[in-house]
């Protein structure tokens, strides 16, 4: 009985132990000054979660603020679309850049993020109003500012890192047009999303698509496996599961080069939105893959389409210019376990060995991805 008590002790004193041991091993890990710029115009909730992850990257490896050398506040450091308390009051305030800072941001500042830049819409906002068709911008899309706060940032080789969503709507033509040109790439005008069901009373399913399809088609959706939905203006296209999929789930593939430089899986699957751009001379560091049918592959190639494409690309001389064509920096992680060292270890409560547990995502590719990125990027600002 006694030796039993002793075992149960044990146990319960390292449960407890480990977290404070790694919660040390966090504080003692040498702080990385770098002073970066998170742009987020998509913020309709508190949570914060299309840049909340990126700032759990930053404080997990101690990259912290130059002047006051502390972490990174996902819910005040960031420009953007800003929820008040109480958020049933519907009330918001913004913090943009104006036009004469920009000059002084980028002579400040080492990097800049833009995280999501598709704002806020009405129907997002306030809770409850009827989805089925598309609504009317709160807030949101990349202006003339962000563009020319990129230029000055770039002409300065800083790192910059831009995402999924920035060249289409609500951007502007104009604006859009012009950051492709300052990244080096050339949006598709096609973006699309994997969905776990095609069925129009599954839950959050954006039934607005349904309209476009019988609008272009001339006949009724009746789509209600597994598929990926591929935009593009007035043109839409299904792919289902068992018909034009072999499996559903989209992944991102990396070649052995990068896999070993940033630290990522060589495959991932991916169930959030992305668009379809072409590199140019940028450098390919991963793509997408849609694992089509024969089937599959003639409804892509009749709109000029194919099942592989840029996921991540680097610009290949200065190598500071990344374009992610997905969703990355979306996903609802524990921000308060960014303070313990090792918690990505914890396979099997944070993630899976199962190739279409999505979560890995997170943990196995985007996590290594942005700390090898700017890992590197320190490293290069820190060189004697």
């Amino acid at each position: 009985m006694k030796k039993t008590l002793l075992i149960v002790v044990i146990i319960l004193a390292v449960i407890i132990a480990l977290p404070v041991i790694n919660l040390i091993r966090w504080s003692l890990q040498s702080k990385k000054p770098l002073d970066i710029i998170i742009v987020d115009k998509t913020v309709p909730n508190l949570e914060r979660e299309h840049h909340k992850p990126f700032t759990w990257i930053l404080t997990y490896e101690r990259f912290v603020k130059k002047v006051s050398k502390t972490s990174y506040s996902y819910t005040k450091d960031y420009f953007g679309f800003f929820p008040k308390r109480p958020i049933r009051d519907k009330k918001w305030d913004r913090n943009d850049y104006r036009l004469t800072e920009l000059i002084n941001l980028a002579e400040k500042n080492d990097a800049i993020y833009f995280t999501d830049t598709y704002g806020v819409f009405f129907n997002d906002w306030y809770r409850g109003i009827n989805k089925s068709r598309k609504s009317r911008k709160i807030y949101g899309g990349l202006n003339n500012n962000d563009f020319l706060l990129l230029k000055e940032m770039k002409d300065r080789n800083k790192l910059i890192i831009m995402e999924y969503n920035s060249f289409d709507y609500p951007t502007a033509q104009f604006e859009s047009v012009r950051t492709q040109e300052k990244l080096g790439i050339i949006f598709s005008g096609w973006t699309g999303k994997y969905f776990s069901s095609l069925d129009t009373t599954a839950n959050d399913f954006p039934v607005w698509m349904t309209a476009m399809y019988r609008k272009e088609y001339r006949k009724p959706w009746k789509f209600t496996k597994p598929g990926i939905v591929i935009l593009k203006e007035k043109d839409i296209v299904v792919l289902e599961e068992g018909t034009q999929l072999k499996n559903a789930m989209p992944r991102i593939i990396t070649d052995k080069a990068s896999t070993q430089k940033y630290g990522v899986l060589p495959e991932v699957a991916f169930d959030q939105w992305f668009d379809i751009i072409d590199p140019l001379q940028n450098k390919i560091i991963s793509k997408f893959k849609i694992d089509t049918t024969p089937l599959g592959d003639t409804l892509l190639s009749i709109n000029g389409l194919l099942s592989e494409f840029p996921a991540v690309v680097q610009e290949p001389v200065a190598q500071r210019i990344y374009y992610f064509s997905g969703d990355f920096a979306t996903y609802d992680v524990p921000f308060w376990t960014a303070r313990f060292k090792g918690v990505e270890k914890l396979k099997g409560i944070l993630y899976s060995d199962k190739p279409d547990d999505t979560r890995r995502f997170f943990w196995l590719y985007y996590k290594p991805l942005i700390n090898g990125i700017f890992t590197d990027y320190y490293a290069s600002l820190n060189k004697k």
